[in-house]
């Protein structure tokens, strides 16, 4: 493809050594780089890669995207924003792929990959060909490729889609981070529909405020990006969305919405509830305990019956699903308790998987977890005293602490703890403490496992270290038994 061809969609200040060079591929890392590529410089990120142009000279770029103009022989088109111009390059180089696809994004503090997840169900039990996109990694057709981000970067998402196509998908639902919405990712995207879970304290390292957070998830809301809202009713940002968006369904439990559950049943094995979508209705079952679980189910199930899925496809494929990789997932039992992993990294998300299980534990309820480092710092006292509201015995521990200090992160975690008063231990090795916490269960106790999900590391001074709690727990139970 020409330079010519790929820049026709966006806005550059100057041209420099003409458009007419072949361009192979596109790159935003020197160290990625094939000889034809096209290598995007941009400022913002950990290192400035205009830094690293003169490397891709060597490696055989045919030309340069950047903010200014380098002392490097190789035709440049520079823009304002590198970044910014990464997605329309993207598209454009593989052909647009996205608009041969139906595309849902879903995005919220918490929920997004559930949700996801359900909807694959529900579009698998109608026998359309879907992939999912999200923090637990890409998967469609045969193909699964592991978790790097919540949502991929533009050309790397690009080349997916590119590959969707071939393979045949009809339909992708995908998590939408704020950060992603923040920084361009899906500029261009025409989703089919965007669903909205929630909002709560999560971010602020990079946001600065609610605000600034708010307004990133408001952005998958607009017009030109997005032709159907499916927004839960119960929340503050839902309702405002509610009533900004012009085709637009709602959901919830408590406030007035299109779908709703009446008659609904809770049970450690997980929720049976009768649905109402705009007054048509169906029993419904879930295998994923706790009430946020319900809200899932009501968002997916909006969302799949919008799109002309019937009730009865919905119902099918909700029931199909067992379970999602670390959310909320029973992983094992010890001496009568059940032990339970989950992603739960908010003051919001713990409280609601806590409080879910409270519901349904007749003994008493562990919590172990952690906060991760180099990430905001204010949310840990939250995180201790959600913990504390909702737990009987806490065991507070490590959780990706990167650059810090694990003792520092739990002395900050403390303090909200302390404010309840609900008693405590501190260990700073994840497994030694999971090992501790496991031998504390009794018969109808319940363990909740917390922070990491399906995660497969554990993140310490740079270096990621094989940790998986699913994994570490089943060793444990074993060992003991």
């Amino acid at each position: 493809m020409k330079l010519s061809q790929l820049i026709a969609d966006i806005e550059y200040i100057q041209s420099v050594g003409g458009t007419e060079a072949e361009i192979g591929g596109i790159s935003a890392d020197s160290r990625t780089v094939q000889r034809g590529d096209l290598f995007v410089c941009y400022t913002g990120g950990a290192v400035d890669s205009h830094d690293c142009a003169e490397e891709a000279y060597r490696k055989g770029a045919s030309a340069l995207i950047c903010q200014k103009r380098l002392p490097v022989d190789l035709p440049q088109i520079i823009v304002k924003d590198g970044r910014a111009a990464m997605a329309p390059l993207a598209r454009a180089f593989y052909g647009y792929a996205d608009k041969k696809l139906k595309i849902v994004g879903v995005t919220g503090t918490n929920g997004k990959t559930t949700t996801t997840h359900m909807l694959k169900a529900i579009f698998e039990s109608n026998g359309i060909n879907c992939a999912v996109i999200g923090t637990l990694g890409i998967s469609y057709g045969d193909k699964f490729i592991s978790p790097e981000l919540t949502t991929p970067d533009p050309i790397f998402l690009h080349s997916l889609f590119a590959d969707m196509v071939k393979s045949g998908v009809e339909y992708v639902f995908m998590e939408v981070s704020a950060h992603a919405l923040a920084l361009g990712k899906v500029d261009g995207i025409k989703f089919e529909a965007a669903i909205f879970t929630n909002l709560t304290q999560d971010h602020l390292d990079f946001f600065g405020n609610m605000q600034s957070y708010a307004a990133a998830k408001k952005k998958l809301f607009e017009e030109e990006r997005c032709a159907l809202a499916v927004v839960n009713s119960d929340d503050e940002l839902g309702a405002e969305l509610f009533s900004a968006c012009k085709n637009v369904l709602s959901y919830g439990l408590d406030n007035p919405a299109d779908t709703f559950a009446i008659d609904l049943s809770e049970s450690i094995a997980g929720s049976s509830f009768v649905i109402n979508i705009s007054d048509e209705l169906y029993d419904i079952t879930i295998n994923l305990p706790a009430i946020h679980n319900v809200y899932n189910a009501l968002a997916a199930a909006t969302c799949a019956r919008a799109l002309g899925i019937p009730l009865d496809a919905i119902a099918r494929g909700l029931a199909s699903l067992k379970g999602v990789n670390g959310r909320l997932e029973r992983v094992a039992e010890y001496n009568g308790g059940i032990i339970f992993v989950d992603f739960a990294h908010t003051p919001d998300g713990l409280a609601k998987s806590l409080s879910g299980l409270k519901k349904l534990c007749e003994g008493k309820l562990y919590c172990l977890f952690g906060c991760g480092g180099n990430r905001d710092s204010t949310k840990r006292p939250l995180m201790g005293e959600a913990a504390a509201r909702n737990a009987d015995f806490l065991i507070v521990t490590s959780d990706n602490p990167r650059y810090e200090d694990a003792y520092d992160i739990i002395s900050m975690i403390e303090p909200g703890i302390r404010k309840v008063g609900t008693p405590y231990v501190t260990m700073s090795d994840r497994e030694m403490a999971t090992e501790y916490a496991i031998k504390l269960l009794n018969k109808s106790d319940i363990l909740l496992v917390a922070g990491k999900g399906g995660e497969t590391y554990q993140e310490i001074m740079g270096i990621k270290h094989s940790y998986n709690d699913n994994t570490i727990i089943k060793k444990i139970v074993e060992n003991l038994q």
